[in-house]
């Protein structure tokens, strides 16, 4: 499992640097699934070129990056040729209902849990936590993004004693649930 929930993206080198980590293979050779079904209002649409940004810094090529707005499921064997899927934010409900309505929740769970790496941003990081029914159940508490300050940096012990608050300079990462789990901040 990788899986890395941001309220921003890669917003910092701190962030850059993990993402790079975890992606483990040279970026110039990684395949991107990004998904901007969220933006579905002004303000998030606005946000997707800097979330198109954050791949490319990376050293990921426009060519290797495929563009999927959930309108069908993508069969697992096919998700499975993506080095990540990109979750943009925008509104989590519509998200989350696109997921569940093509049935793209059971391939996307099933790329997890075969150890594919998943980003999300602001509302494709709220997917996973239990803020709405029918969420993708990942963490089991509520998670809220775009705070002033994080709740804490570093491990995360499970069940949390309340919601994860993560600040725009900050990344849950989750490489197992409840053993490799953290924060980080900056």
């Amino acid at each position: 499992m990788r899986v890395m929930l941001t309220s921003c993206g890669l917003e910092t080198e701190q962030i850059t640097n993990r993402f790079l980590e975890m992606l483990g293979k040279d970026p110039a050779e990684a395949l991107a699934l990004f998904i901007p079904t969220a933006a579905i209002d002004a303000d998030a649409i606005d946000v997707l070129p800097k979330c198109m940004q954050d791949l490319l810094k990376c050293g990921i090529p426009k060519e290797n990056i495929k563009v999927f707005d959930l309108h069908e499921d993508i069969p697992e064997d096919e998700l499975k040729a993506f080095d990540v899927i990109y979750f943009c934010g925008g509104r989590t409900s519509y998200l989350l209902n696109r997921i569940n309505d093509t049935g793209f929740r059971n391939s996307l769970l099933s790329y997890i849990r075969d150890n594919g790496f998943v980003i999300g941003v602001s509302a494709g990081s709220i997917i996973f936590a239990n803020n709405l029914p029918d969420n993708l159940g990942l963490i089991d508490t509520r998670l809220d993004v775009h705070c002033d300050q994080s709740s804490f940096t570093g491990k995360v012990s499970f069940p949390p004693a309340e919601n994860i608050r993560l600040s725009n300079n900050a990344a849950m990462l989750i490489r197992s649930i409840p053993e490799n789990t953290e924060i980080i901040d900056g």
